[in-house]
């Protein structure tokens, strides 16, 4: 009896020949749904791999519309601390940023931006509300011996920041940050 080998293709295997078509880029729908609520924007899902998908793939491929699978090899307060980073970013929006008040040490600043992976921290008053901000930028130049003097003596203060409303939609924060050429974009 003849046993059929089945055919396998690889991405390199598979060539689309760009040509005219009537459809416009705009007109086309790839999303699917890979569970009867949940809808992802692209078919894309990264695999739940230790040396694929971590916090950072798992919020790459959210930004695009596709969803990253936290793998398992850690303990579960590292998967929840993973699943967390990705979370508070959306869109390329940190909807929970990590902050330091005013009165906090530059030190601190720089232990929880060591922490988080981050480059700048928000600077939030006592209510919650932006007074300023403090990144690399901000701290590249001070002393070591000054890391202990408060986060209001280096910070950029609100006045002199760029910022925006809530609402701004993520092609009007992108003109926003090419045309004062900012990295970051408090929403106040």
């Amino acid at each position: 009896m003849e046993e059929k080998i089945p055919t396998g293709l690889t991405f390199d295997d598979v060539l689309l020949i760009p040509q005219y078509s009537e459809v416009l880029p705009h007109e086309v729908d790839i999303s699917t749904y890979i569970t009867k609520k949940i809808k992802l924007n692209i078919p894309i899902l990264s695999a739940a791999m230790d040396t694929v998908t971590d916090y950072r793939m798992a919020k790459a491929i959210a930004r695009e519309g596709g969803i990253g699978i936290i793998h398992r090899n850690m303990s579960i307060e590292e998967q929840a601390e993973q699943v967390s980073r990705v979370k508070r970013s959306e869109m390329g929006m940190i909807l929970e940023p990590v902050t330091v008040s005013p009165e906090d040490s530059v030190k601190h600043a720089l232990n929880l931006m060591a922490q988080y992976k981050i480059s700048g921290l928000p600077v939030v008053d006592a209510e919650g509300k932006v007074v300023g901000i403090i990144t690399n930028r901000d701290i590249r130049y001070i002393a070591p011996t000054n890391y202990d003097k408060p986060v209001k003596l280096f910070m950029t203060p609100k006045e002199k920041l760029v910022t925006a409303h809530p609402g701004i939609t993520l092609e009007e924060a992108r003109e926003i940050f090419a045309r004062y050429k900012v990295e970051k974009l408090p929403i106040v």
